[in-house]
């Protein structure tokens, strides 16, 4: 792109800029003003429609007590007293196991809607033909006599109630959902097969009831199948749409819509505004380039020549201005780029081989002292410094540590020789103290500059130190040029943005030269892989970790258990020593899932986690196999005090309920747990880790059919037992169960 394309569209962007961000703003704010609007009003029509179907079913719930009280004696005429009175359209009384008894009125066809908000299968309509209500029938004595039902039809009478309440449309959608995925919002009540016929309209599939327009209905219909929840969706039309789905004393799932009006013609008169200013500001932008560009074009023609190789070329200065000083600058750059091309070729390239070392180490090694070291050597070796040292901040000292350094021969006090593990450096003393809790980096001479090494900092003359942070929030900001070495600096062109994690500082260049803005900018590139080291290796610990944990419990894991069982049983056989495995299983932990939720159940898991960790010496071991079972591995541990483990565990378990938050209530639940336990002996009952495992896992099935709660030891000493179960008699092993029986329990 040339300059006096670039100089049209700054113009453009500068003039043109702003129009089209005004004419923006106000396109977008009057669209999302009447959006909003429209889902006010959406808002509105919903509260009103949940409102009149409340006072509906209050209704409803009103008649069928009435139909109750008068029909509970057996009055054949309540029923229709009840639809006289026109509390509802019609009512139906029915006997205990749901046959039907007496009526009223003329019945919906079924199923209905009940305003209970129970779960029954959906028809296969796909439709509801009434909202009922019902209440249950009871005799003096407290015996269920049945129930009475009061109905009302859906139909437009009560859509266009809706609509009036709503003040929007109303569409009543069919139940297209699956039982099995519906959400419990309302009882479907389903046809009843026995007792004397009722009065019934004709019972065929009813169509959906809307007050919609016909022309709208369609599209209406598709857009509202897209939507959930309390969304609003927009038709072609411009109609917004959103659905009621049923829920307490609401159970018809409904579509409301209103008009959505927007101001087209504004936006014909933004799209006008803005042509006209765009055509007047490309003229004025053409022509403004072009008188600027003009004199630029033999420089242009130059530095063309150049980029070709021929740093021969030479611009001819007429004029003094800004174009003219230009010129003498082009030709100056022309003469040195040659010299800087050569240096910057043999620096670029044993940059690279260093990098390319760094590279290889970084992906090879998780050895920090060694890739620490390579990072040091390729520093010095870019840089030509004679000495350098790489700390780290221990945080909690708050001192920074020597790890490794190079030519610190005769640095130390009086020229003898130091070592870089006994360097020690407080936070803020010194000159690389002050460098790590500054975060801005320093590069001088000692004599002139004002930081200055403390006593036990390597001798020098001249110095470079860079901090370093974690990737990704480096401790340096700013461009990468022109530092200043003195503290005092009034605009320094580094800020400290984080607390440093290491400092890398070299020293003396070889040749006695100061070092400069390239060094600094090499030397901040070999601290960023420095700390990218220390991150990788941190990851990769971390990573190891994870893969050996339980993210639930913070227990090890089942891969971690088969790793520590062949570890403990190798040593136990070198020492001639005995270990304890116990394995546990929470009783009837499904039945937890089943009434508290997976929630509840989870905290369950994580309290006996937390509390099997008490119980235990820091020489055990405890895992989490999977689902609610969990293995101990005791070492130098013999049955007897397997069975004291087992006895403390189980009653910790058992002495206090989890409170845990139930997804069934919204208040938390007190859920009693207990736990049975299967104990195995190296070598008494196995001679490998899996058979040792395996004879703990039959002793504790053992437990689970004694009762659940209890304990069992394997083989000849099956009678040990904890718990409500009793023993054995005879002293003979428990039966064993059969390996269908280990799952579900």
């Amino acid at each position: 792109m040339t300059l006096r394309a670039r100089l049209t569209i700054a113009f453009l962007a500068v003039v043109l800029g702003p129009v089209l961000l005004g004419a923006g703003f106000v396109a977008v704010t009057v669209g999302a003003v009447s959006d909003d609007r429209a889902r006010q009003r959406l808002d509105l029509a919903a509260t009103g429609i949940r409102t009149a179907m409340d006072a509906l079913c209050q209704q409803l719930t009103t008649a069928a007590e009435t139909a109750a009280l008068l029909g509970g004696g057996g009055d054949p005429t309540a029923a229709q007293r009840v639809v006289d009175r026109r509390l509802a359209a019609a009512v139906q009384l029915t006997g205990p196991a749901g046959a039907a008894g007496y009526s009223g009125g003329v019945q919906p066809p079924r199923p209905w809607a009940d305003c209970a908000g129970a779960e029954v299968p959906t028809p296969a309509s796909g439709t509801v033909g009434g909202v009922a209500a019902h209440v249950e029938m009871l005799d003096p004595g407290g015996g269920r006599l049945g129930f009475a039902y009061a109905v009302e039809p859906v139909d437009l009478t009560l859509v266009n109630r809706l609509a009036t309440a709503g003040g929007s449309a109303v569409t009543v959608l069919a139940v297209a959902d699956p039982p099995a995925t519906r959400r419990p919002s309302a009882i479907l009540v389903p046809p009843i097969t026995e007792g004397p016929p009722v009065t019934q309209a004709p019972a065929t599939p009813r169509a959906r009831v809307t007050t919609e327009r016909p022309r709208d209905l369609a599209e209406v219909m598709r857009v509202a199948g897209g939507v959930r929840g309390s969304a609003v969706a927009e038709t072609v039309d411009g109609r917004c749409v959103r659905r009621v789905d049923p829920g307490p004393d609401q159970p018809l799932p409904l579509a409301l819509s209103v008009g959505h009006n927007q101001p087209h013609g504004l936006y014909l008169v933004l799209v006008a505004v803005v042509a006209i200013t765009a055509g007047l500001s490309v003229t004025a932008a053409w022509l403004l380039a072009r008188s600027t560009t003009r004199p630029l074009i033999e420089l242009s023609g130059a530095a063309d020549r150049v980029a070709g190789g021929d740093l021969g070329a030479r611009v001819p200065v007429r004029t003094g201005d800004e174009v003219g000083r230009l010129g003498v600058t082009f030709n100056r750059m022309a003469r040195e780029m040659q010299g800087y091309v050569q240096a910057l070729t043999a620096s670029r390239d044993q940059l690279r081989g260093h990098l390319g070392l760094l590279g290889d180490t970084l992906s090879s090694t998780h050895d920090v002292d060694r890739i620490l070291e390579v990072i040091l050597e390729s520093a010095l070796a870019a840089t030509g410094a004679q000495a350098g040292v790489l700390l780290l901040v221990d945080p909690a000292a708050g001192v920074l540590i020597g790890q490794c350094g190079q030519g610190l021969a005769e640095r130390g006090p009086a020229g003898a020789p130091l070592d870089v593990h006994d360097l020690r450096v407080r936070m803020g003393q010194g000159l690389l103290g002050e460098v790590a809790a500054s975060g801005v980096p320093r590069r001088g001479r000692v004599d002139l500059d004002g930081a200055r090494p403390s006593g036990n900092e390597p001798l020098c003359r001249t110095y470079v130190a860079v901090p370093f942070a974690a990737p990704g929030t480096s401790a340096l900001a700013g461009p990468t040029g022109g530092l200043s070495g003195a503290p005092a600096d009034p605009q320094p062109q580094f800020e400290p943005r984080t607390s440093a994690r290491g400092v890398l500082a070299l020293y003396d260049r070889h040749g006695r030269d100061e070092f400069d803005d390239a060094d600094l900018v090499t030397l901040r590139t070999f601290a960023g892989q420095a700390a990218v080291a220390l991150d990788n290796v941190r990851i990769h610990e971390e990573a190891q970790r994870l893969s050996l944990t339980d993210p639930l419990t913070g227990l090890s894991n089942y891969r971690y258990l088969k790793e520590s069982l062949r570890r403990e049983v190798e040593r136990a056989s070198r020492f001639s020593h005995q270990l304890t495995v116990i394995a546990l299983d929470l009783d009837r932990f499904k039945d937890v899932n089943d009434r508290y939720g997976h929630a509840a159940g989870d905290a369950v898991l994580a309290e006996f986690a937390r509390r099997l960790r008490a119980e235990i010496r820091e020489v055990d071991l405890a895992f989490r196999q999977g689902g609610e079972e969990f293995v101990l591995l005791l070492p130098e541990t013999d049955a007897g005090g397997g069975l004291v483990v087992a006895e403390r565990v189980g009653a910790a378990t058992a002495r206090t309920p989890v409170l845990a938050r139930s997804a069934r209530s919204a208040r938390p639940a007190r859920i009693p747990f207990t736990v049975s336990i299967g104990i195995a002996v190296y070598p008494d009952h196995g001679t490998t880790g899996d058979a040792v495992l395996e004879a703990a896992d039959e002793a504790l099935y053992q437990a689970k059919a004694a009762g659940r709660n209890t304990c069992r030891v394997a083989g000849a000493r099956g009678d040990q037992h904890r718990g409500p179960a009793p023993a054995t008699s005879g002293g003979a092993p428990n039966p064993p169960q059969p390996p269908h029986a280990r799952r579900g329990r």
